[in-house]
């Protein structure tokens, strides 16, 4: 299995812990981001990942040269221009077409640390046959994806009163808030129409507003934090520190 790191983000909200080194090398608990991350992914048995860069992208390159791409096959995604989410994924698509496989992969944000099971998760994207899984939690968010009673994703909202964009029509919808933790089939990597800079949130509601299957894993007991901010690394350190979640 395979796995993408998307780490080439300004980090502007870490500011100033990001004005000297990109967001995926501020430590937390004295490991970086990117370390943090792919050592989970090791756990889970992956051993070829990409990552995509820009901020500071040689920075991180020779991090991973310095530290033996930490016993992995790490290849590098550079970005001249942010591409977000959806972009990143579709420029490194390559990586998971090589094989000529349909193994799913997974999509995972570097600044969020958390205790999910991404075997447990890849296990049941597989059973329902989805197109894409995603990771999500009953919190609060400032943006809210909404599911049906079966699970499958089916519009957006902003906020919990903001506006409501649907693509399919449901008699009720559960708003749950994003991980930023994916399991993706490769079937989606010809999927994506959009091109350029966009968020694969945007990929995601045209193909379920077409019928495809855009599932929730409900990840509502396990741990889980953004690092997005300096006071959310310092709450993870204490939370790492007290146990609450094993790096």
């Amino acid at each position: 299995m395979r796995a993408m790191v998307l780490a080439a983000g300004l980090g502007t909200r870490l500011r100033p812990l990001t004005v000297d080194r990109p967001k995926a090398l501020v430590e937390v608990a004295g490991h970086t981001m990117l370390e943090i991350t792919l050592r989970r992914l090791a756990s889970f048995g992956i051993r070829e990942v990409i990552v995509n860069v820009h901020h500071f992208a040689n920075m991180v390159v020779d991090y991973l040269k310095k530290n033996n791409s930490f016993g992995m096959r790490i290849e590098i995604s550079r970005e001249d221009v942010l591409l977000d989410t959806g972009g990143g994924l579709k420029k490194a698509a390559w990586f998971f077409l090589e094989s000529g496989g349909d193994e799913p992969f997974i999509l995972h944000n570097v600044d969020v640390i958390s205790s999910i099971d991404l075997e447990r998760m890849t296990k049941v994207h597989q059973e329902r046959k989805a197109l894409a899984t995603l990771a999500v939690q009953d919190r609060e968010t400032s943006r809210y994806l909404l599911f049906d009673n079966q699970n499958e994703l089916c519009g957006r909202r902003a906020g919990r009163d903001g506006a409501v964009e649907m693509v399919r029509s449901v008699v009720k919808t559960h708003p749950l808030a994003f991980c930023g933790i994916h399991v993706i089939s490769p079937a989606l990597l010809s999927r994506m129409s959009e091109n350029g800079v966009f968020s694969i949130i945007t990929s995601y509601l045209r193909l379920a507003g077409q019928g495809d299957k855009i599932a929730a894993f409900r990840a509502d007991d396990y741990y889980w934090r953004d690092l997005g901010k300096p006071e959310n690394i310092s709450q993870a350190t204490q939370d790492i520190e007290q146990g609450l979640v094993r790096l």
